[in-house]
């Protein structure tokens, strides 16, 4: 356990950069490389401001499990810096991330580490990332996931968090003799985990009826039209207040909290860490709430977890099992790069939902085997350390 919970490597590195007047801006960099056990470091870059190394630490702590849950060979990482791409042009954020990767190059590689992006981090960062290391290294090799379909992405990558989620809520809702079709479903976040979570959701007959962003939440009871959504975060990069001036049935409010004060049989929180305080969890289960999945990484505070694990007929699906479908298709893209190959979309959905299904049979199998039947987070905390503690004691003391 001592060895488990420190971290093999830990990289801490400053980033200058030149902004679009010519000042020098410093920024932290972080890598934290926490266990090898399975396979090569992989772990998610965060570029948001409240980034610091504590941040980093239980992100990768958590990313050991989840990523041991999917059964594929990844061990777990976790990297980013304090950067805040909100408001920074293109040529900016591109200064900051050749930047960021001339120091990061040396500590990352196609067999050693993999780094993907996260909060901050999308197609753009990941490209400017990737050219940079290309640059610096002269080898065209899988070191990042979450790439470019024209050169080396892997198709359902942006969905596979989502698409993975909604897998997993269902898994579990047939066991129970229940579907997603007709439910009332709160998706929060409007980033491609919240986005394509509500597509898949509305795909198996769901109506999502309220979605956020940092400045407020949009409800629209008629059921969000995900195209619009798309439209104003994918295409515009704009605020959410936008559905509410472009739908008639939709209304804004200022503020995130109340989105969690809406009825709804299903919540699904696909924002940030600690967005489901104890409040909101009593709220939610008040409300009639009947199944909680995590998108996000740890969305929800050790206070709500225990309120939703109390109440009665409330099934709670973990971060680390239920959002694993966004890392699990990283180790797909991983796997296609490594045998220079490219899968169709549905060879890779249909890939991605064997996995999710694989894992709610495993972390609800470790529950049932120690005891805590239909404790998700005891039973995703046990089957993840399970096959990483058997590795690293047939390694020895290293």
């Amino acid at each position: 356990m001592e060895r488990f919970t420190e971290p093999e490597r830990t990289v801490l590195f400053r980033v200058p950069w030149v902004d679009d007047k010519g000042n020098v801006r410093v920024n932290k960099g972080y890598r934290v490389q926490f266990n090898s056990a399975i396979g090569p470091y992989k772990g998610g870059l965060r570029f948001h401001p409240s980034v610091n190394l504590s941040v980093i630490k239980f992100l990768g702590l958590e990313q050991i499990l989840k990523n041991s849950l999917t059964g594929l060979p990844i061990g777990g990482g976790k990297g980013g810096s304090d950067f805040d791409p909100k408001g920074k042009s293109d040529r900016e954020i591109m200064a900051f991330c050749q930047s960021f990767m001339t120091e990061l190059y040396r500590h990352i590689g196609a067999d050693t580490d993999v780094p993907a992006g996260d909060i901050g981090v999308g197609a753009r960062e990941i490209g400017y990332l990737f050219g940079q290391y290309k640059r610096l290294r002269n080898e065209h090799v899988g070191v990042l996931t979450g790439r470019g379909l024209s050169y080396g992405g892997s198709l359902i990558r942006k969905e596979a968090t989502g698409y993975g989620l909604i897998y997993m809520v269902e898994e579990a809702m047939k066991q129970r003799g229940d579907s997603l079709k007709n439910k009332t479903v709160i998706v929060s976040g409007s980033g491609n985990v919240a986005i394509y979570t509500c597509e898949k959701a509305q795909e198996f007959g769901a109506k999502v009826v309220a979605m956020y962003d940092s400045n407020g939440y949009v409800y629209d009871p008629n059921g969000i039209q995900t195209d619009v959504i798309k439209q104003i975060k994918e295409v515009e990069r704009a605020r959410i207040k936008e559905y509410a001036n472009r739908v008639e049935s939709a209304q804004y409010f200022e503020g995130c909290k109340g989105i969690w004060s809406i009825p709804c049989d299903v919540a699904l929180p696909c924002a940030t860490q600690n967005e489901i305080d104890g409040e909101s969890a009593a709220l939610l289960v008040k409300n009639g709430v009947k199944y909680v999945g995590e998108g996000a990484n740890m969305p929800s505070t050790l206070e709500a977890i225990e309120i939703f694990q109390k109440a009665d007929g409330v099934v709670f699906l973990p971060a680390k099992a239920a959002n694993a479908g966004g890392v699990a298709t990283s180790a797909l893209e991983m796997a296609q790069s490594s045998g220079r190959l490219y899968w169709s979309a549905e060879e890779v959905d249909a890939k991605l939902k064997t996995i999710m299904v694989n894992i709610y049979h495993n972390i609800d199998n470790a529950a049932k085997k120690y005891g805590f039947d239909g404790n998700y987070v005891m039973g995703a905390n046990i089957a993840g350390f399970e096959k990483v503690a058997e590795a690293m004691m047939a390694h020895g003391i290293v």
